[in-house]
């Protein structure tokens, strides 16, 4: 499994990469691989504030669904549109084209309440 040194973690198998006031949002490939085969994504708060640990969308995967969590309060931007068509680039690269929405991040302390790389493997035993 990758663990990209470079992203934060929750608890809630979210990841984060930071660019600036924005930041992009994932499932973790830990995530991706316990759920399996994602066969539908459904994201609809575009234009949306969402707080920490607010559901910003779900996950459809073969056997089940599940809901994603807003790692840090932002506003929803932009939502990968590519998983419309594509939802299984959430398997194949789910740190690159299956990232799902980008935001402007409200509160920026809320960086420091997230998991490192190394925290992240230890808490899934990886």
């Amino acid at each position: 499994m990758n663990f990209p040194l470079e992203l934060k973690y929750t608890k809630d198998h979210e990841w984060v990469r930071v660019e600036g006031n924005t930041a992009y949002i994932g499932i973790t490939d830990f995530a991706q691989h316990e759920l399996g085969d994602i066969v539908y994504v459904d994201i609809n708060t575009v234009g949306e504030q969402v707080a920490k640990e607010g559901i910003f969308g779900t996950v459809e995967a073969v056997k089940t669904v599940s809901d994603l969590f807003m790692p840090v309060s932002g506003e929803v931007l932009e939502v990968n549109t590519d998983l419309d068509a594509n939802p299984e680039l959430v398997n194949s690269d789910p740190f690159g084209k299956g990232w799902m929405v980008k935001i402007t991040i409200t509160d920026t302390a809320e960086l420091n309440e997230l998991l490192s790389a190394e925290q992240y493997k230890a808490l899934v035993g990886a």
